[in-house]
């Protein structure tokens, strides 16, 4: 965490604001941040914008409806410009699993494109296939980060930085403490997902169980899937016949360990077949299906969660919270998946009919200026995080940074000592349900 001289011969890219990750969090604080006149730089180590959405294409936008209503902003828009493409590339439904109200479905493709789109419209400058590998500190500023390309190294040297890179190495390495999964260190499992295309979807969801959890038990039983799969995540796709997987979870995964990472990717493409295979074989419906768009690598949930000036908890949330610099409106159940058993939970998170807000002081570190984070980085608790961490909600976070860091350069402040509550107002007048 020192300070270093930038070399004369490197790539040297200075901005208003970098943006360090390109998944639903970064995709919104990119947008916010150059809407309001700053020119960022939005740094992706994949070939696409996404995130998650990158690596379980189809996975369904959850949580973007409490009590039935839209949170807005950048979420919406994105919806309704996919709902207003002709055919339609999004819809929104009720989800069949328990407490987890409306989702939406949409085409990967033409999501990932409209998202590309929304970008450029908004002036940033997109760096996919980049690495942000370390920054450089003067005092409690990260004056400059060292990132990679193909092309070598180049540096970046933005006012503000906003970490929504899922994993916050650079927040981490910047010195901003953090935790790692739930008290004893346990972290959610990772998932590869795929699409079952060419199945009867009345048939294959024509019984009471959205679980399959009784031919799920023959499988296990007769040595076709793998015991953690007493449960089988099915739900119709947004294609016509197609079925999405959201099965085969791997735990006891480091996420931000890459070979463990790799490890779980191989072996998640072996219980996908798998599971595929017994889908064919066993449930009706799928006798001529096949198996399509398995994600690149899986989808890591939890991994650190960064310390910042407020801390949501499990009992916030379940009171219903409003809180005064509260950014978007949340009541997501607890989506708590194999942490440290097989099970995974969905329980309500709040009394029917409530909600709660997520506080922006939850996404500003103690005492690094120039920094905020913003989706799975958010500080809270193991019960919290399980419910906040909806891509609707990282969208809204993303949005808050970005709006929070315009204040912020306008006003020649450190994040810390900005008035959250202009965050909220600003929010709220760009359409965001707040309160």
């Amino acid at each position: 965490m020192t300070s270093r001289i930038i070399n004369a011969n490197q790539r040297r890219l200075d901005c208003d604001v970098a943006v360090i990750g390109g998944g639903t969090a970064g995709f919104g604080a990119a947008i916010a941040a150059a809407r309001a006149g700053l020119s960022v730089r939005l740094v992706e180590a994949g070939p696409k914008v996404g995130g998650v959405m990158a690596f379980c294409p189809g996975m369904p936008w959850g949580g973007g409806y409490p009590q039935g209503r839209t949170i807005g902003g950048i979420f919406s828009e994105l919806t309704d410009r996919l709902a207003q493409m002709t055919p339609p590339a999004a819809e929104v439904r009720a989800c069949a699993l328990e407490n987890f109200g409306l989702e939406v479905l949409y085409d990967h493709e033409a999501a990932t494109l409209v998202m590309l789109e929304m970008l450029s419209e908004a002036g940033v400058i997109l760096h996919l296939n980049s690495f942000a590998l370390n920054p450089n500190m003067q005092g409690d500023l990260i004056a400059s980060i060292d990132c990679a390309d193909r092309r070598g190294t180049f540096t970046l040297v933005p006012k503000m930085v906003i970490d929504c890179s899922g994993d916050g190495d650079i927040s981490a390495k910047s010195g901003v403490p953090f935790s790692l999964g739930d008290a004893q260190g346990n972290m959610m499992a990772v998932t590869l997902s795929f699409h079952m295309i060419g199945a009867d979807c009345e048939k294959v969801f024509a019984g009471a169980d959205p679980y399959f959890q009784q031919l799920a038990a023959q499988g296990i039983a007769d040595g076709l899937l793998h015991p953690d799969l007493h449960k089988l995540y099915l739900m119709q796709g947004f294609q016509a016949n197609s079925v999405f997987c959201n099965t085969v979870t791997i735990r006891g995964v480091d996420g931000t360990d890459s070979d463990a990472v790799t490890r779980a990717t191989q072996e998640g493409r072996r219980r996908c077949h798998q599971v595929a295979r017994f889908l064919v074989d066993r449930v009706s419906g799928f006798e001529t299906a096949q198996m399509w768009a398995v994600g690149p690598t899986v989808g890591v949930r939890e991994t650190r969660k960064l310390e910042a000036v407020y801390r949501i908890t499990g009992e916030d949330i379940a009171i219903g919270t409003k809180f005064a610099d509260g950014i978007v409106a949340c009541d997501n159940p607890i989506d708590d998946v194999m942490r440290d058993t097989a099970e995974m939970t969905h329980d309500a998170a709040v009394q029917q009919g409530d909600y709660y807000t997520i506080p922006f002081r939850s996404l500003i570190p103690r005492k690094i200026a120039n920094l905020l984070f913003a989706g799975r980085l958010i500080s809270a608790d193991p019960v919290a995080f399980a419910s906040v961490r909806g891509m609707p909600q990282c969208i809204a976070m993303g949005q808050a940074c970005g709006v929070a860091v315009s204040l912020a350069v306008e006003k020649g402040c450190s994040m810390q000592i900005l008035d959250t509550t202009e965050v909220t107002a600003v929010l709220a007048e760009q359409g965001v349900w707040v309160k």
